[in-house]
């Protein structure tokens, strides 16, 4: 019988951990995932890899969109797929500095990366 309560038990608590999984949100929100932002950053793909490398206007869109919230820009700056395509992050955090956005996250830390 104790068995079968320390089951019960262990039960309920993976079905109440789960239920509070799917209403979690992540850094960019419930709605989408950092990996999938990245992937919406790929006109910044030289930009992000080269810090000499002039930033499209398209690019500059997508990081102030994205860049309305800092955790997520940063989470997205860190994500895997960011990672995939080349994306160096010490170079990445410097495109919003690059694209004159008025209200980019200055002293944002982004992991080993402060944003200028």
């Amino acid at each position: 019988m104790e068995g079968v309560v320390k089951f019960a038990c262990l039960v309920g608590f993976v079905v109440v951990v789960s239920i509070a999984g799917v209403d979690s949100a992540g850094e960019c929100g419930k709605s989408t995932t950092p990996d999938n932002e990245a992937i919406k950053l790929a006109p910044c793909a030289s930009a992000a890899q080269d810090e000499n490398a002039s930033v499209s206007q398209s690019c500059c869109a997508q990081v102030k969109k994205i860049g309305q919230n800092p955790s997520c820009l940063c989470a997205v700056l860190l994500s895997n797929t960011a990672k995939m395509a080349g994306v160096h992050p010490q170079i990445a955090v410097t495109i919003p500095k690059r694209c004159n956005l008025a209200n980019r996250p200055v002293g944002y830390k982004c992991g080993l990366y402060t944003v200028p």
